[in-house]
């Protein structure tokens, strides 16, 4: 079962069940970046044109799951073991300089990383060195070949061994070289050929983003600020105030901040679980004048109710962080920085699996410059 299969509320409140997805066939989750252009196959070794922000997208290959992100950088993922016991990443960049990343993961029966994992495919080794995640030492092609046409696999350290499925690995690599425009070239993961390299596409541009002028935040909000009546009238508030009487405590945690000298940032309680709190905000004039609720802008839904969110005047970015269960190894996340005039998508990750993952090494789905 994956994250994709949950609403943002019911995955809000602590509700998601840990498990696979259905491997059986192949699905895809698209956003709303545009599409790249149309590939040109060319016999000149001229350099590909840099080409516009990629679509983001997600694919299960069996039992794989690939990210590319807006970047067109592609992260693929399997479990290894049953219940989110370990697991392996492949990770390339985009461009046709870019080689492959090949690490993994097996947590321990406390729940953390052990070190001196080692990875078996056919009978052959390949240690992955430091705490349990780091990159293979050597050339990670050898050992991506030898996934791709392995028939047995497992991760072990001393003390444990979680068997790694390799059905859909070849299929996934195979995406990857055909989304990054690798084919027949001697950059390709899977289908490697003697086409001159710079038949390969450089990374797409990212968008730019420039934050706006920092605010002095002295002698406004505070630990427990009071919302203005102007904004505890909006219909949305008294809602979010409706799902939380439950606790006052909670009702009081109000967030604020200013934004400019003539506009402010509130943030109000309105769900609380097990592990993830979400807020409504609320962009309005000084002191609460001309209230409007805002919706932030994701690769899948808007953000109405961002999940333990926290906004940063220092750097004017509002953060959110949505765990799929209390140890925080799936789950999304989201930055959205302050332009002066709005909120915009910065970056989000999206880990749609909970299979041990630390979320700082969650597949990407969008970045910005």
């Amino acid at each position: 079962m994956s994250i994709r299969q949950f609403s943002t509320a019911a995955l809000a409140l602590g509700l998601l069940a840990v498990g696979c997805s259905d491997a059986s066939g192949e699905r895809e989750a698209t956003t709303q970046a545009p599409a790249p252009p149309s590939a040109v196959a060319s016999d000149t070794p001229e350099p590909a044109p840099v080409p516009a922000a990629a679509r983001s997208e997600t694919r299960r290959f069996r039992d794989w799951i690939v990210t590319c992100d807006n970047g067109n950088d592609c992260v693929a993922f399997s479990q290894a073991g049953e219940g989110g016991q370990g697991w392996v990443r492949i990770a390339m960049p985009a461009g046709p300089d870019a080689r492959p990343d090949l690490s993994g993961g097996l947590l321990s029966d406390g729940g953390t990383p052990t070190p001196g994992l080692m990875m078996t495919v056919d009978g052959t080794r390949y240690a992955l060195s430091g705490p349990g995640r780091a990159a293979l030492p050597r050339d990670s092609r050898v050992a991506l070949k030898a996934m791709a046409t392995g028939a047995t696999a497992s991760l072990a350290t001393r003390s444990q061994s979680q068997t790694l499925s390799l059905s859909g690995v070849s299929a996934a690599l195979l995406w990857i070289d055909e989304r990054q425009g690798r084919l027949d070239t001697p950059t390709a993961l899977m289908r490697r050929g003697d086409a001159p390299t710079s038949r390969v596409p450089a990374a797409p541009s990212l968008p730019q983003v420039r934050p706006g002028p920092a605010v002095d935040q002295a002698g406004f909000g505070g630990a427990s600020p009071t919302l203005p009546t102007t904004i505890e009238a909006l219909p949305q508030v008294q809602a979010c105030r409706a799902d939380t009487d439950f606790s006052p405590e909670f009702q009081r945690a109000v967030q604020s901040a200013r934004l400019s000298a003539t506009t402010e940032l509130w943030g109000v309680p309105c769900f609380s679980g097990a592990y993830n709190v979400g807020y409504r905000y609320v962009i309005s004039g000084p002191g609460g004048q001309s209230p409007r609720v805002i919706a932030l802008a994701t690769t899948a839904e808007p953000a109405d109710t961002p999940i333990n969110p926290e906004y940063d005047p220092a750097s004017r970015t509002l953060t959110a962080f949505a765990k799929g269960r209390g140890i925080g190894d799936c789950g999304f996340t989201n930055t959205w920085t302050w332009t002066g005039r709005e909120f915009v998508l910065t970056s989000e990750t999206r880990m749609e699996d909970c299979w041990g993952v630390p979320a700082d090494l969650w597949p990407t789905t969008w970045r910005s410059r």
